[in-house]
């Protein structure tokens, strides 16, 4: 897939109608949703009807279910996601009449014009941060707009229309998108090689990321001082003439996280910066958020809000849906769901799930994301499912992919077998899913699905087997 090229970007009222193709989208609803709070005509289609459809229509925004040329009605402007593909015969028709066609990304970045944009963004952890980044500057008293990727735990929203300056974005990486925002404030996690698919090479998924921090409107960059990848393009951030603020356990940090620990549930840690240092007290577990945690207090003073503040709002995250997230607790078995769909996703994820398991094992159930992602990276993949007792991997969610010859998800599992003999098992399909974990565990068991497909659909069944079995 060609990367998304930014775009003159047009103010908001001056867009007309707006018409939202593959609206139910997690990221589509939010963007549409603010249109319409603005007072615009907003219509949108998906190819399957949703309880996010019918929250849409309770906005007064006229949604579709399948796609037809008939539903772009009065629209101008027509905005599309990656996943909608040239032949999507409302996107066919909109560009016959010439009509505005905008990627997902410059929608978002038109709504954050005349504010101070912050894009939160990274190889991992970017969905998490931006939703810390939210909950921290709210509860400093910013009132900040704010769209995630995913909806938070406490809300059920991923989006936000504050009457404060701040306008706070989850930027995607993955399609090179995140270089359309006109953001004063950005925040880079972490980088390291993935979406070579769109990017290429390693290197110049790196340059992409330095690309968006050296942008004309970037004043202040937050970027970690301990992933080797953020502390690779730091250098051309800062001749760039970038102010760079660090963060991390390394001594030299600006930002810098001090004596972490974990106790049975959620995380703490000291933070020790110039005009304020004290206790960070997460209700999140693993040390992956202590540090998404640092960059988001970061990002909060670096447009000048209280570090006492932010540090006690931090406290009040509670994630965000498909992370880490408790599905149920049955006949001694915990079940908890997450999206990590990259060797360094999943390896933290049951880092911090391993020391939630206590005394029982812990069960990894891991569904592949893409057959490019798993041709590239099946020996890590395995590698890291390694840190689980017993491990259960799925055939392949092909998602925007067609098959390539020879790879299954049987390459991931056979690494994993490579790296942990004897504990490795493999179905194909998910409705096999959870029959075989129901057979599989045990009480005092601790159960993760991982994956950014429809594996999110496994732990629910899980606990209807077990509620069953129980019965």
């Amino acid at each position: 897939m060609p990367l998304i090229e930014p775009v003159a970007l047009v103010p908001v009222a001056e867009l007309g109608d707006v018409h939202f193709i593959a609206i139910g989208g997690a990221g589509m609803s939010g963007v549409a949703a603010m249109f319409a709070a603005l007072g615009l005509r907003v219509s949108g289609s998906d190819q399957a009807d949703s309880a996010t459809l019918a929250a849409l229509a309770d906005l007064g925004i006229r949604t579709h279910v399948g796609h037809d040329p008939a539903h772009l009605g009065t629209a101008s402007t027509v905005v599309v996601s990656s996943a909608v593909r040239e032949t999507n015969a409302e996107l066919a028709e909109a560009r016959r009449r010439g009509l505005r066609v905008w990627h997902r990304s410059a929608a978002l970045a038109a709504l954050m014009l005349g504010r101070t944009g912050i894009a939160i963004t990274g190889t991992h952890g970017k969905t998490t941060t931006t939703a810390m980044t939210a909950v921290l500057l709210a509860g400093a008293g910013a009132d900040p707009s704010y769209v995630v990727g995913s909806p938070l735990a406490d809300t059920g929203r991923a989006y936000h229309l504050g009457t404060g300056d701040p306008f706070v974005i989850e930027a995607d990486e993955s399609d090179g998108s995140f270089r359309q925002y006109p953001a004063q404030v950005v925040a880079i996690t972490n980088v390291e090689a993935d979406h070579l698919d769109n990017w290429g090479t390693s290197e110049a998924y790196a340059a992409g990321f330095v690309t968006l921090a050296v942008a004309e409107p970037v004043q202040v960059v937050v970027i970690s001082a301990d992933d080797p990848g953020a502390v690779a393009i730091t250098p051309a951030i800062r001749a760039a003439g970038k102010r760079v603020v660090t963060f991390g356990t390394a001594s030299g940090a600006d930002v810098r996280i001090v004596g972490a620990s974990f106790p049975s549930a959620g995380a703490r840690a000291t933070l020790i910066t110039a005009g304020d240092s004290g206790d960070l007290v997460l209700a999140v577990p693993g040390a992956y958020n202590l540090q998404n945690a640092a960059a988001a207090y970061a990002v909060g003073r670096a447009v000048g809000l209280p570090g006492d503040r932010l540090r006690a709002a931090a406290g009040e995250f509670h994630g965000t849906e498909r992370r880490f997230q408790p599905v149920a607790e049955l006949s001694g078995v915990r079940i908890f769901d997450d999206y990590a769909h990259h060797p360094t996703e999943v390896a933290a994820t049951l880092t911090a799930a391993r020391g939630l398991a206590g005394d029982g094992r812990l069960v990894a159930c891991f569904q592949p994301h893409l057959f490019t992602r798993t041709r590239d990276f099946a020996t890590e993949f395995g590698q890291a499912l390694a840190l689980a007792d017993e491990i259960l991997v799925l055939g392949i969610y092909a998602a925007r992919e067609d098959p390539l010859p020879g790879i299954t998800g049987q390459l991931v599992a056979d690494a994993a077998a490579e790296a942990a003999p004897g504990t490795v098992h493999y179905v194909e399909t998910l409705a096999e899913a959870a029959p075989a974990l129901a057979a599989l565990v045990r009480p005092g068991d601790l159960v993760v699905t991982l994956g950014a497909g429809d594996v999110t659909r496994v732990g629910p069944a899980l606990a209807g087997l077990l509620g069953e079995a129980a019965r």
